[in-house]
């Protein structure tokens, strides 16, 4: 749903716009704090944990913005030891030419997310990436390290917008036959393709290749 928020095409404008140079890095966060055994995302056996329930987010933001798909894949990955599930993992995946993507997602710490992506000249911070609400405008921050501070960073605002309703949408407009879906079966298999290799690292202990 992310990638039908327009606040995520404004930031792949600013990228593609050249503004920030060359772009070298993507670095995001998000996390909850959920202990409770009942809850569908403490239970392994059915799909549990951290990087299925909210690690696919800056692994699909980052394909979207860089516009290319990661060719290998490290993980350092906690477990709980009653839950089996991953409750903090920290991922670096090489998306070749100098990108990177680096995040860390986690069950079990204080509610927080962000994601910025960095360039030779400046970066676009999305203030809330993932849970943007769905009635009150979000922002971008367009840094270029004026100050170190960010007080004069340039702040775009962007209308608000229900990004559940806008991707139900599309979904009906191509079940009608009025457009095509922008992201089919095929995106949704690379980027699961990555998470098995995020959860293949763990195994290892070493870099993978997607």
């Amino acid at each position: 749903m992310v990638r039908f928020h327009p606040q995520w095409h404004r930031a792949r404008e600013i990228v593609r716009s050249g503004e920030l140079g060359d772009i070298h890095a993507i670095r995001a966060v998000f996390s909850y704090y959920n202990v409770d055994p009942r809850n569908v995302r403490n239970i392994a056996a059915i799909g549990g944990g951290g990087l299925l329930d909210i690690g696919c987010y800056p692994v699909v933001g980052s394909r979207f913005l860089f516009e290319a798909e990661p060719r290998r894949v490290v993980a350092l990955i906690e477990r709980d030891p009653a839950f089996r599930t991953d409750i903090l993992a920290s991922v670096i995946a090489d998306f070749g030419g100098g990108r990177q993507l680096s995040f860390i997602c986690s069950t079990q710490s204080v509610g927080h997310q962000k994601l910025e992506v960095i360039g030779s000249k400046g970066r676009v911070e999305i203030v809330i990436p993932f849970n943007a609400p769905p009635d009150t405008p979000t922002a971008l921050l367009v840094d270029t390290g004026a100050t170190m501070d960010t007080s004069l960073a340039r702040r775009e605002i962007i209308p608000a917008c229900d990004q559940y309703t806008e991707e139900a949408e599309a979904f009906a407009l191509a079940v009608l036959g009025r457009q095509p879906l922008p992201y089919g079966i095929e995106d949704a298999i690379r980027n699961m393709r990555v998470l098995d290799a995020i959860f293949e690292s763990e195994r290892r202990g070493a870099w993978v290749d997607v």
